[in-house]
């Protein structure tokens, strides 16, 4: 059983939205990204979904992007970005994944989960900056992570490795491991982190590799050219 991961699917089958104002690699993606998904995931395994699931603007309105989802097979586990307006509290999107009768789709929100002997945990995040107004968010964010972190540890024990999945970049070419959210994985013994939110040109902002530690991988969806990166095998 395996670990994918993926981010940045972008759905719109409701109210359709072109994607390739960010290069024409995009013109039908949902069709990349299905072809290879069924060409890779078995049902015992897991996908990781860090965020910018579906343009939608209401929870209602997701639902044939969630049915898309749906008949893909494997367990997801999904992470909030900053276009998943939809995004309500847990208890309203597992009743809404209930009542529509969708399976294996869980949310990870100041929560976490054990897929393959690894904790699963993280947060959305935000832009790193050193503006004034953006310190509350980052503050809010970090303390999310922490929750989720903690919450792993309370339920599957201090002995497993944790992946944590983001969807803003945790760090920067400036802070590189001086970032906050770097400073706190290292506090938890984490060695791997994934992210996405990086489109076309600003792939080059991304920073992967070894950064005081931690593996970080970036997996928006152009980025891997819609093939899902395997993060566990």
């Amino acid at each position: 059983m395996s670990i994918y991961a993926i981010a940045d699917l972008h759905l719109s089958f409701s109210d359709p939205k072109p994607m390739d104002i960010f290069g024409d690699n995009w013109t039908n993606h949902e069709n990349k990204i299905r072809k290879n998904w069924m060409e890779k995931v078995k049902e015992e395994d897991t996908v990781l979904l860090p965020g910018d699931f579906s343009w939608a603007m209401e929870l209602s309105d997701t639902f044939k992007d969630f049915e898309y989802l749906n008949n893909l097979p494997g367990r997801k586990i999904m992470l909030k970005g900053n276009h998943d307006y939809w995004w309500n509290s847990l208890k309203k999107l597992n009743e809404f994944i209930e009542e529509n009768e969708f399976k294996n789709i869980n949310f990870l929100h100041n929560n976490a989960y054990e897929v393959e002997g690894h904790i699963i945990a993280g947060t959305r995040g935000w832009v790193i900056s050193n503006k004034e107004e953006d310190k509350p968010i980052l503050d809010r964010e970090l303390i999310r992570l922490e929750l989720s972190i903690n919450e792993g540890i309370k339920q599957f024990g201090e002995d497993k490795p944790i992946i944590i999945c983001m969807h803003y970049p945790p760090t920067n070419n400036i802070l590189m491991e001086n970032s906050e959210f770097i400073k706190l994985m290292q506090k938890y013994n984490v060695k791997e982190c994934i992210y996405g939110h990086l489109h076309g040109e600003s792939h080059t902002e991304g920073i992967q590799g070894n950064v005081g530690g931690i593996q970080l991988k970036l997996v928006s969806a152009d980025y891997l050219n819609f093939n899902l990166e395997k993060i566990v095998e």
